[in-house]
């Protein structure tokens, strides 16, 4: 019965409606794709099949209808309204990571400087990807948002040293969080170098992410805002409940999309939202701001991960920088592989043994390049950030808002 009900919700168009308590869109968002769309998206699906690239899949999407970032039948504020060159005001903005990093130079030496350590071991690794060639883009969108509020409550140009420290705490604690991910997974290649583990040992590199993340909490009381404690330190919560989430599997159809994205906004997008959170609490008294960029940051994060996930099937290793095809490798059933299983049934026991038979990983992934699991995976990133604009257009006009609705199209386009 579960499985006549997910194929009846494909032949719908829409392969997917969260459970009501799901951290998701709104439930206008979850409305069934209309006929056009989904057979403009089934038009697509042999483009899809044949291209690796997930920029040439973006080709393909846009030239088969050029409005599909510009028209949403689920919100009135779209993304082609939203991201001019100008603001209401006149007042013009650059490229969003360059207007952030105004607020950020220096911001790599200034971790190192958090995690000044006597020991030189312990020091190379704590410091070892802190090297400046990472994206920064969690740092990015929170000195935005910084400045989104501050303008919005009092128009203030500035960014306070304790929202810029949010920045940097966050940037901390994303990649102590990527140092024990990757010893649970055993990756031997991160940002186009060999890992942690790899070089100094599983135990050693635990014990980095460790200190990485004390030194995070002290830079954290630092701050003295006891609201600002409390919202960051769910973060790490989150971070350890995502990770246990994500060891399980759920055998209920009709439940993996809830626990595949409740994993998701643990993992990845609560940094995100509670990083946004925490700086308007710091530049704004009003708790309806503090929502607005909680939501931004909940929907943009979840959207990241989404074309992450799409990218693991879609690029190549150089790009990413780490191997790709690694979430089956290590038995885990992601957006793309849940909307293929719709089409192709067999999936689900795959699923259920994590890809652990000979075969599974290189079958699992045919399935997902012949289904429009990459494609379906897109369209669900894209009404995330379709959210994610809405919310932060409740916010006062400014360069830095139009910047963050920027970032939002720079998260459904990126091949890495």
């Amino acid at each position: 019965m579960a499985s006549c009900w997910w194929r009846w919700r494909w032949r719908r168009g829409c392969s997917w409606r969260p459970a009501a308590r799901s951290p998701g869109p709104n439930s206008a968002d979850h409305a069934a794709l209309s006929a056009p769309r989904a057979a403009a998206a089934a038009a697509s699906v042999a483009v899809a099949r044949t291209q690796m690239s997930y920029c040439n899949l973006m080709k393909s999407l846009t030239s088969a209808f050029p409005n599909m970032y510009r028209v949403s039948r689920f919100h009135h504020t779209t993304l082609g309204a939203c991201s001019c060159s100008k603001t209401q005001s006149g007042e013009k903005y650059s490229d969003p990571f360059k207007l952030g990093w105004r607020d950020l130079k220096g911001l790599y030496e200034d971790i190192r400087k958090e995690l000044f350590i006597s020991t030189a071991e312990l020091k190379e690794m704590s410091e070892y990807y802190f090297d400046g060639k990472g994206k920064a883009f969690r740092p990015i969108i929170v000195v935005l948002m910084a400045r989104a509020c501050n303008i919005h409550h009092n128009n203030s140009r500035n960014v306070q040293a304790s929202q810029r420290a949010i920045a940097l705490i966050a940037e901390m604690i994303h990649t102590a969080s990527l140092v024990h991910d990757d010893v649970i997974d055993d990756a031997s290649s991160r940002r186009g170098k060999h890992t942690v583990n790899k070089i100094w040992g599983e135990k050693k590199a635990v014990l980095a992410g460790d200190l990485i993340l004390s030194a995070a909490s002290i830079a954290l009381a630092r701050i003295g805002n006891t609201t600002v404690i409390s919202i960051l330190t769910q973060v790490i919560e989150d971070l350890v409940r995502g990770e246990f989430l994500q060891l399980g599997s759920k055998e209920n159809e009709n439940e993996r999309f809830a626990h595949y994205l409740e994993k998701t906004f643990k993992k990845t997008a609560s940094l995100i939202a509670n990083s946004c959170k925490a700086v308007s609490v710091l530049g704004c008294p009003d708790p309806a701001v503090h929502e607005i960029a909680y939501q931004y940051g909940k929907n943009v994060g979840i959207a990241f991960q989404l074309i992450d996930d799409v990218l693991d099937f879609t690029s190549c290793s150089d790009q990413m920088g780490k191997p790709t095809s690694a979430d089956l490798k290590l038995g885990l059933a992601t957006g793309p592989v849940l909307f293929a299983c719709q089409q192709f049934p067999e999936m689900n026991a795959m699923i259920m043994r994590r890809f652990s038979s000979p075969g599974d990983v290189d079958r699992a992934r045919q399935y997902v390049l012949q289904s429009d699991g990459v494609q379906q995976t897109t369209y669900l990133a894209q009404r995330y950030c379709h959210e994610a604009v809405r919310e932060i257009s409740k916010l006062r006009p400014s360069p830095e808002r139009e910047a963050l609705i920027q970032l939002s199209e720079i998260v459904l386009t990126r091949d890495k």
